[in-house]
């Protein structure tokens, strides 16, 4: 990759799609990836905390998502993959510590199945898909295709609606006693709409029929699972509980009432648990 094709918060990867990031602070390189259909500014919380806290954070929009093109093809986790690895290796990062949300818990875990662990020292997979979530002979605890096809139909029929509608269970803003934030929920919808449909529709069967066991079964550095066990959107029991077994050196710590949205709903609580696993 030509550093000309490098600038402060972009990159044009191989198929000439344009890649977005924010590239904050110095120091030690933590490197996050985010969930479906956000961004890399679905970080915010912990990328500030950590920068503050002499790292280099790093946050690429996917794809499709955010600030970064949405091209027609090219909208699967083989290439999410290589468009990280091309970031990675532009930037020329070491040692770093990958954190993914969601389906960007399953593009960290994809990185390190299809290009290795030479840049990685840890990883951290935060309500992560890993290692399926549709329903299948070889994962019966899935949930049914016709949820995923539920949220095919939602994204074509009225995205706009239907991204309003997901923020309330995506935050647990439906558990009796939850403070709702308006905001919160704004900015879910807002950073939905950022999104490319195609490549939101895309995306969903990313999330949901990638298997992602072979990729857990090659990572070799610490990584640390972290899910609320009230999530609505990832049932914990078929992802970081099943995940958990198959990475050799992971631990996994559970939020109780967590949802799924936890990096916003408890985010003080995730920083200092990151600060401490980067830290250890």
């Amino acid at each position: 990759m030509s550093n000309s094709k490098l600038s402060v918060d972009s990159i044009i990867v191989e198929d000439g799609t344009r890649i977005h990031f924010k590239d904050w602070g110095s120091g030690p390189a933590v490197v996050f990836s985010h969930g479906w259909p956000l961004q890399g500014d679905a970080w915010e919380d912990q990328m500030i905390f950590l920068a503050s806290h002499g790292y280099r954070v790093i946050a690429h929009d996917r794809r499709g998502h955010g600030l970064s093109s949405q091209p027609w093809k090219g909208n699967d986790m083989d290439t999410y993959a290589d468009d990280l690895a091309t970031l990675l290796n532009a930037l020329d990062i070491q040692d770093a510590t990958l954190v993914g949300h969601s389906t960007g818990g399953g593009e960290v875990a994809h990185y390190i199945g299809r290009h290795g662990s030479a840049r990685v020292k840890k990883a951290v997979l935060v309500g992560a898909v890993p290692p399926q979530m549709v329903q299948s002979p070889t994962n019966p605890g899935g949930l049914p295709m016709a949820v995923f096809d539920g949220i095919r139909d939602g994204v074509l029929k009225d995205r706009s609606q239907f991204f309003q509608d997901l923020s309330i269970p995506f935050y647990g803003y439906n558990r009796p006693g939850a403070k709702e934030s308006k905001g919160v929920r704004d900015t879910f919808w807002l950073q939905g709409m950022q999104c490319g449909i195609k490549n939101a529709y895309d995306c969903i069967k990313q999330f949901s029929e990638v298997d992602y066991t072979e990729d857990l079964k090659k990572i070799d550095v610490p990584t640390l699972f972290v899910h609320g066990d009230d999530d609505q959107i990832v049932p914990i029991d078929a992802a970081a509980r099943a995940a958990v077994k198959l990475v050799k050196n992971a631990t996994l710590l559970v939020y109780e009432g967590a949802p799924h949205g936890l990096p916003t709903t408890h985010k003080d609580r995730l920083n200092a648990d990151l600060l401490a696993f980067i830290q250890s």
